[in-house]
């Protein structure tokens, strides 16, 4: 091996004497690059562009309410039945006066027959004295129950104050004095001067005391003085007013000073 070796150079020697323009060019040394192998191409699945799906909105049907309208009620409006009243029927079964106030003590206002027909549209607390208008009078006037016959219901009209016709021809009493002995007062007053056309006397409207009980009671007189009984024992105290009576109807009331029992 060695001695090929020494042959072989010696004989590049001759050679390049031989040509000395040839150049002796050293030997290249060629790597020879073993190219990496080629890989091997897998067969990659392709992938298939699967079509992307399309979103399709479907449309969501939002639905509106519909207003139901609340029906507005009505209410059906109740007839209340307001009931005819009628009043209780009188018919006159005697003459009689019928008076401005329910006691004998009032004026007289008319004269009532036998037959004569009305109305009661009031009355006192007891029923004793009826309120009236009688169909052949323009005005209402009192009479005492005991001198009509009645039809209906009295106790279903209410109670009613009387109302006097009012006079200012002459004045009140002047003078109103009392004095009392033991259940008995008098009261007086001067005398008022009328004519004697005119001159009705004088009335006195009192709540006195009796049995331990308080009662109304009206008083017509031409004097110009009255003795009442009044006792103790009532709830409410005595008391009374005087009027100067004319005939067309009462002056102002005066006071009466009534003494305690």
């Amino acid at each position: 091996m060695k001695q090929i070796t020494i042959f072989s150079i010696i004989f590049v020697i001759i050679l390049t004497a031989c040509n000395p323009a040839a150049t002796i060019k050293a030997p290249e040394l060629t790597s020879t690059l073993t190219p990496p192998p080629t890989p091997t191409r897998s067969m990659t699945a392709t992938a298939t562009d699967q079509p992307t799906p399309t979103t399709t909105h479907t449309a969501t049907v939002t639905f509106t309410p519909t207003q139901t309208r609340t029906p507005t009620i009505t209410p059906t409006p109740t007839i209340t039945l307001t009931p005819t009243y009628d009043f209780p029927d009188v018919t006159v079964k005697m003459q009689a006066h019928c008076r401005y106030g329910p006691a004998v003590g009032y004026l007289h206002a008319a004269d009532l027959y036998t037959g004569d027909t009305g109305t009661v549209r009031g009355r006192t607390e007891s029923g004793t004295w009826l309120y009236i208008k009688f169909d052949k009078l323009k005005y209402f006037c009192w009479a005492a129950a005991s001198v009509v016959d009645v039809v209906g219901n009295i106790f279903l009209v209410y109670p009613t104050e009387r109302k006097l016709p009012f006079s200012d021809f002459y004045a009140p009493p002047e003078n109103v004095q009392t004095s009392r002995q033991g259940d008995e007062v008098t009261v007086s007053w001067n005398r008022v001067q009328m004519t004697e056309d005119d001159d009705r006397g004088y009335m006195i409207e009192a709540t006195i005391c009796q049995d331990n009980t308080n009662i109304f009671v009206v008083v017509a007189t031409k004097n110009t003085f009255y003795t009442f009984t009044d006792e103790a024992g009532c709830s409410r105290a005595s008391h009374g007013l005087l009027y100067t009576v004319d005939k067309h109807g009462y002056s102002n009331p005066v006071e009466i000073p009534w003494p305690a029992p």
